[in-house]
């Protein structure tokens, strides 16, 4: 590992990008077809409703302004309350401010991370005998990984509660035989730079057909069809262009194979450092197939350092690395708002470190990552931290390298 300086940096998601993509953008900017609307727009939303399996699919700027859409489009809006889970994003529970709800964080599975569906059962059990009734659960499908809608779904048609699928990580993934984005009344996905699937950035909002044309009025800055310009509501330039569009097109075309990849990757980090002491990584829902966007190892502070430490020795060795979301109840801009439970967000972050799962990593680059972890999380010294003695309201560093974690 003493040549790592000299060595190219290993990223945590780069873009994986071909020929395939640059034909596809050669095609569009050869076409003049360089504002929102255009073939390769209509083609990239064609392709995404089909991947979801959903009725429409609106391409936007963001999957931020996915979410943002999905609670206008729900008529969600000041002073309703709205279930988030704790570990996920901040663009999840800001898109709930944005709309002047106020958010309730629910805490996570101890198993996947995503949102637990005995806590979400207490938070609707406690707020209806408070007496207030959410307006939403927006449940978030962690690190690639459907969360378990065979019971968050059964659960919100009990309390008779919408239920949007925050699916920014994981198109391709599915839970019990449905796709990713299919679940609840709408699905958001995320295309940022970062993520499995990359229009540079960008996002996509599915569901059934009257929502999604609600939406694309509101995305398109409400403009009504007349020879003047004529709006008949507050819009928003969410509308996604049509360059971006095509290399989302021949990301698309991609996809099995790069969701094979990333989870080979998983696969390898599973089978070459389970054997550690106090190692383990957080696993999918077991009747989904996650797409393997990002793989989460689980340290035991008995065994190791704390995750702070591996990340920057592993950004020491040239490896990008990063702890698990940080939970919104301990960021500073929501830790006032109301929550269920919270332990296990805690918990996952206190250990989780994502590791570089990029579907374009090469086995070289991956036994670095092994060999470098295998190093790192070497014998127990005094430097062992103590898991009730973390500070886990302090605010993480960031670095440079691989494009931010935005939705």
């Amino acid at each position: 590992m003493s040549n790592a300086s000299n060595r190219s940096r290993i990223h945590l998601s780069p873009p994986d990008m071909t020929g395939l993509e640059r034909s596809w953008l050669i095609e569009a900017f050869d076409s003049n077809w360089i504002a929102p609307a255009g073939p390769a727009l209509n083609e990239f939303e064609a392709r995404v409703r089909s991947i979801a399996g959903t009725e429409e699919a609106l391409a936007v700027t963001s999957g931020t302004a996915a979410l943002h859409l999905a609670l206008l489009v729900s008529g969600i809006g000041a002073g309703d309350i709205v279930i988030v889970p704790s570990t996920t994003f901040v663009a999840t529970a800001n898109v709930v401010r944005y709309v002047g709800a106020v958010p309730h964080f629910v805490d996570a599975d101890p198993r996947t991370a995503n949102l637990s569906p005995t806590s979400l059962r207490q938070a609707l059990n406690d707020l209806s005998l408070s007496g207030s009734r959410p307006a939403a659960v927006i449940a978030v499908d962690l690190y690639g990984s459907c969360a378990n809608y065979t019971e968050i779904e059964s659960i919100c048609a009990e309390h008779e509660v919408p239920l949007i699928e925050d699916a920014a990580e994981a198109i391709g993934a599915s839970h019990a035989g449905r796709p990713a984005g299919s679940f609840g009344s709408l699905g958001a996905f995320s295309f940022n730079g970062n993520k499995l699937v990359t229009t540079g950035g960008g996002g996509a909002l599915v569901g059934p057909g009257e929502l999604i044309s609600k939406a694309r009025h509101l995305a398109s800055q409400a403009r009504l069809p007349a020879a003047h310009f004529e709006h008949d509501a507050v819009g928003y330039a969410y509308r996604l262009s049509n360059l971006s569009a095509a290399l989302g097109c021949a990301q698309l075309e991609r996809l099995d194979l790069l969701i094979e990849r990333t989870r080979a990757v998983h696969r390898r980090y599973v089978d070459s450092l389970s054997h550690l002491p106090g190692v383990q990584f957080l696993n999918p829902d077991r009747e989904g197939r996650g797409n393997a966007w990002l793989t989460v190892l689980m340290t035991d502070p008995i065994f190791h350092r704390s995750t702070a430490h591996i990340v920057k020795e592993l950004d020491r060795l040239g490896i990008e690395a990063r702890p698990a979301w940080k939970p919104m109840h301990l960021q500073p801009a929501y830790r006032h708002f109301g929550r269920t439970g919270g332990r296990e967000a805690e918990s996952h972050f206190a250990r989780g470190v994502c590791l570089p799962s990029g579907s374009s990593l090469s086995i070289s680059d991956q036994d670095r990552v092994i060999d470098a972890l295998a190093s790192v999380l070497g014998p127990r010294d005094s430097s062992t931290v103590n898991l009730d003695a973390l500070d886990l309201t302090a605010p993480t560093q960031q670095r440079q390298g691989n494009p931010e974690p935005t939705r």
